[in-house]
C-alpha cells in the first residue's frame, strides 16, 4: 500500500512539472523599452540641440542632448555613434520659459511657477527605406515650482530632460 501511495505522489509531481514547465514558456511579454526597434537598426546618434530659446539656460543644451543618449544607450540594445547613426536624432530646443502657474490671494505675486520647455525634434530611421517612420515634432513639458528659479534650475531642468526624452524614445521606438 505504502508503495501505491509513493508512486501516486510521484506521478502527481511529473504532472504537476509538466504543467508548470508547460505553462512556464507560454505568455505575452510586453516591453516599453525597445518595443519595436527593427533588428537591422544596430546604432544610434544624437545630434547637439542647440537652444534658440529667447530665454536661454546656460547647461540646457548639453543636459538635453546627454539626457537622450543616456536615455537611448540604457533603454536600447543601440550603439551610439558620433554621426550617421541607423537612427538619427537631431532638433532645436526652441522654448525655455517661466510663467506663473497661480497667483496669491490679494497680490500680484506668483504663489506657484511654471518651467515649461519644448524641444523640436528630427528622427531619421536610415533603415526604413519608405520614410514612414521618420518625424520632426515638437514636445513639450514643464514642471511647477514655488519661490526662486535660480535655487531649483538644475533640478527642474534634469526633470524635465528626463520626461521629454521619454517622450521621444516613446515616438521613435515605441510608435507613440
Amino acid at each position: 500500500m505504502s508503495n501505491f501511495k509513493n508512486k501516486g505522489n510521484f506521478i502527481t509531481f511529473i504532472i504537476a512539472a509538466i504543467v508548470i514547465f508547460t505553462f512556464n514558456g507560454c505568455g505575452v511579454k510586453y516591453s516599453l523599452s525597445g518595443g519595436s526597434i527593427p533588428e537591422n537598426m544596430k546604432t544610434y546618434s544624437v545630434e547637439i540641440f542647440e537652444n534658440i530659446s529667447p530665454f536661454v539656460s546656460a547647461t540646457l543644451s548639453q543636459t538635453f542632448t546627454e539626457g537622450l543618449k543616456e536615455r537611448i544607450r540604457t533603454q536600447s540594445k543601440l550603439s551610439q555613434v558620433n554621426q550617421d547613426g541607423d537612427a538619427i536624432f537631431s532638433g532645436v530646443i526652441t522654448n525655455y520659459a517661466i510663467t506663473p502657474a497661480a497667483v496669491e490671494a490679494g497680490t500680484d505675486l506668483a504663489a506657484l511657477n511654471r518651467l515649461s520647455i519644448t524641444v523640436k525634434v528630427k528622427y531619421v530611421n536610415r533603415k526604413d527605406e519608405t520614410g514612414e517612420s521618420d518625424f520632426e515634432e515638437s514636445f513639450t513639458q514643464f514642471k511647477e515650482f514655488r519661490g526662486q528659479v535660480n535655487n531649483q534650475e538644475m533640478t527642474l531642468n534634469q526633470e524635465i530632460v528626463k520626461m521629454l526624452t521619454e517622450d521621444v524614445f516613446n515616438r521613435a521606438f515605441n510608435n507613440w
